[in-house]
């Protein structure tokens, strides 16, 4: 199985802009659900996703990233929405 480390990093190579302009992320693996969990924050808003195993591993191999970047993409839209005035 990939890291948290890994996972993490791919996820800020696909979305170089996670990281800055305050938005956080951090990625943990999720035992109950046996699946990665994506959070990010900003501000006091947060939100999370979870990312199937088979999913993140296929993307960790340059295979396939589009449930990774839909989810994560997602996210990042509505904490968007959540955070603007």
């Amino acid at each position: 199985m990939i890291t948290r480390e890994e996972l993490c990093n791919k996820i800020t190579e696909v979305y170089p802009d996670i990281g800055v302009c305050g938005i956080d992320l951090d990625v943990a693996y999720d035992e109950n659900n046996k699946a990665w969990q994506v959070d990010l924050k900003k501000g006091e808003h947060h939100l999370k996703t979870f990312l199937e195993i088979d999913d993140a591993d296929k993307c960790m191999e340059g295979k396939e990233c589009v449930s990774l970047g839909l989810q994560v993409a997602q996210l990042k839209e509505n904490l968007k929405d959540m955070t603007q005035f």
